[in-house]
This record gives structure tokens, C-alpha cells and sequence, in this order.
């Protein structure tokens, strides 16, 4: 355990002035979201938008002055702030609730230079698997040939590091630019690394941007074939502002099949829609039970409802994935059915998934690979 706690960084971060202000951060309450674990520390310091760049000899002061504290090992440091109103970028319905405007979207710079194709993996809702799919669809890719990452930009809920069965800190030889975390053939960044895994994020949605946007920019993600990002459920600000700051090659919806689900999915459809970014297709996820006794089928939540709504919006249906008590258990093991179990039917349907999102988006079939690669 750390030997230090948030008032240690807070007393070492009075001694970091603002220069036009003329007062320390924390006098000027400019210090938010302190997360420590095992000598890791990340915080954010808010700041108006235009003050960033200005701010910059700041952030890095400011890191400095906390790495000075016995115990800590790293610090990471975000420059978070409200972005301005944009009539052409968004507005506010009659009850006060934001919204997208249609307008043209602008190519966004790639905060990721090294990656061929950025893949959101979005749900209208949570609790329909979306973060189990996209971890068997990161090792299914990376298992045909693919080199993968795996960006967890789920930062309230992180679940990769569980899943991927990835325990540790990542490293930063530098001290400036992080080195992905690594396990079955892929490569991975979550909050997750660096907040306690019991421990609830309280941020406002700027600060959880300005970590999207660290965990992209300063990571050394290498050279990738596809990168797929977790993204939070729902269709919120975070989910709008990355759709919209990052160059998404496409989107990826998992819905279960029941009418509820379905409803919110194409809330997720519709946002992708507004900013102009292709929804690659519907996954429909626990779509059946089989008893693994008896063999007989149950459609617990209904069946075939997203490949109906996929039809109905125009969307290509990816396949389906049934509700598996192995895909569960493997999942909590931080090994995926497409690792524990390569060749059974459940795998196999995430491997066809896999290469048909990547057919789509490269316009040829991945590369087969023997088997999957597990370090």
C-alpha cells in the first residue's frame, strides 16, 4: 500500500503556481478526480480550453512536485476543462438535454498515428455483454494474423483488466509516455491499471475526455493493424465527444435481443449517424440458451430482434452469440472462450464476427494464424 494519501498531493501541490493567476492550483480549486493505487497517482488540473497549450509547463510542474513525494512511483497529470458552446456542434432541446446537430464532421487528427483503423464497440445500455464481445472480437482478430489493441475507454466501469486477465502497472521508462499493458496476443490501456479496482471513479465528463485522450495520445500503442475501443454505454458526452474527437474507421453495436435493449441501441445508431461515422454492423448478444444437459433451446430475452432491427435500419447483422455459462466463467478467468476454447462453436462465432468486421473496414480477409498466441 501507498505511504502517502490525496492530502500529501494536495500540500505538494500548493507549491505549483498558476502564473497568471498568481495562486497555487489547489488555492484556485483547480485540482479534481485524485485516484492513487499502489504509488500511482493521476489527477486532473481544470482549466478553460483555450488556457491548454499555455498551461502545459504546468501540468508537467505539477507531476513533478507530486513524483517528489516518498512512496509515489508515477504521476500522471490531465489538463481537463468544459469545451465552449458550438451552435453548429450542439445544442439543447426545451427540457434543458443536450443534442447533436447534424452538421458535416470534420476529419478529427488521429491521436493514434500508428494504428490503420480505429473500431468503436458501443451498446445503448449497459449489461448486454459489450465489453465480453469486445474483448473475444480483440483476440479473435489478433488470432488471425492481426496486430490489435484494446483501448478500455469504459473509465467508470474498467472490466478489460479482469478479462484480459491483466494484473500490474504499466510502465513508463520516460516518464511521460506509458507502454501498453500485454496478454493474449494484444495490447491494452485501462483506467483500470491505474485506479483500485474497488474504488469508484467521480469525474466530470471533461476529465474523463482529457483520460480518453491521454490513454490514446501518450500510450506507445505501436504499429496496429485495428484498434478497438471499449466505449461506455449509453450515448452521453463522452460517447459523443469521442466519436467525434477520434477517426473512427466504424462502430460495432451489441444489443441483446429483447425490445428494451433494442430501443437503446438505436439511440446508439442514431448518434453514430449524426456525426457521421459507419455503424459496421448489429451483434446480437445472449441470443439463446442451450441447457448444456438436455441440449433444448430457450430464447430468454427473445430472439432474432436485432438481426430485425438491422434489416429495418439499413445495418449489416454481424451474427449472434448465445448466452453461455462458459463464456462467463472464461471471462471472469481473464481467459476468453476464443482463448480457453479455440475451436468450439462459441469461439468460432466470434472468429467469424472478427473477420468480417475487419473484411469490411480493409476490403480483403485477415491473415489465418495456426493458432492463438498467448503471452
Amino acid at each position: 500500500m501507498a505511504s502517502f494519501g490525496e492530502q500529501q498531493v494536495l500540500t505538494a501541490l500548493k507549491s505549483v503556481m498558476d502564473p497568471e493567476r498568481g495562486r497555487d492550483l489547489v488555492s484556485l480549486g483547480m485540482v479534481s478526480g485524485i485516484a492513487i493505487r499502489d504509488g500511482n497517482v493521476v489527477f486532473s488540473i481544470e482549466t478553460e480550453p483555450s488556457r491548454a497549450a499555455a498551461l502545459e509547463p504546468v501540468r508537467k510542474a505539477a507531476e513533478k512536485a507530486v513524483e517528489a513525494i516518498p512512496g509515489v512511483l508515477s504521476v500522471s497529470a490531465l489538463l481537463t476543462g468544459a469545451r465552449a458552446p458550438q451552435a453548429q456542434a450542439a445544442g439543447h432541446d426545451h427540457h434543458g438535454h443536450a443534442h447533436a446537430a447534424p452538421a458535416q464532421r470534420q476529419a478529427p487528427k488521429s491521436l493514434v498515428p500508428g494504428a490503420r483503423a480505429i473500431v468503436a464497440v458501443a451498446s445503448g445500455k449497459g449489461g448486454v455483454g459489450k465489453s465480453t464481445t469486445t474483448t473475444n472480437l480483440a483476440v479473435a482478430l489478433a488470432a488471425q494474423g492481426l496486430k490489435v489493441g484494446l483501448l478500455d475507454a469504459d473509465v467508470f466501469g474498467p472490466s478489460q483488466p479482469r478479462m484480459l486477465g491483466i494484473t500490474g502497472r504499466p510502465r513508463s521508462p520516460d516518464g511521460k509516455i506509458l507502454e501498453p499493458m500485454r496478454n493474449h496476443g494484444i495490447v491494452c490501456m485501462s483506467i483500470g491499471f491505474l485506479v483500485p479496482e474497488d474504488t469508484a471513479t467521480i469525474w466530470r465528463g471533461p476529465m474523463v475526455m482529457g483520460a480518453l485522450q491521454q490513454m490514446l495520445r501518450d500510450v506507445a500503442w505501436g504499429e496496429l493493424d485495428i484498434l478497438l475501443v471499449d466505449m461506455p454505454p449509453g450515448t452521453g458526452d463522452a460517447q459523443l465527444t469521442m466519436a467525434q474527437q477520434v477517426p473512427l474507421a466504424g462502430a460495432i453495436i451489441v444489443s441483446t435481443p429483447q425490445d428494451i435493449a433494442l430501443l437503446d441501441a438505436r439511440k446508439g445508431i442514431a448518434m453514430f449517424a449524426k456525426v457521421e461515422v459507419p455503424v459496421l454492423g448489429i451483434i446480437e448478444n445472449m441470443s439463446y440458451f442451450c441447457c448444456p444437459n438436455c441440449g433444448h433451446r430457450t430464447e430468454i430475452f427473445s430472439h432474432g430482434g436485432a438481426r430485425k432491427e438491422a434489416e429495418k435500419l439499413g445495418a449489416e447483422f454481424l451474427g449472434e452469440i448465445p448466452l453461455d455459462i462458459r463464456i462467463r466463467e472464461t471471462s471472469d478467468a481473464g481467459t476468453p472462450i476464443v482463448v480457453e476454447e479455440p475451436g468450439s462453436p462459441l469461439a468460432q462465432a466470434y472468429m467469424q464476427i472478427a473477420a468480417r468486421v475487419w473484411e469490411k473496414i480493409s476490403g480483403r480477409t485477415p491473415r489465418q494464424a495456426p493458432k492463438i498466441t498467448i503471452d
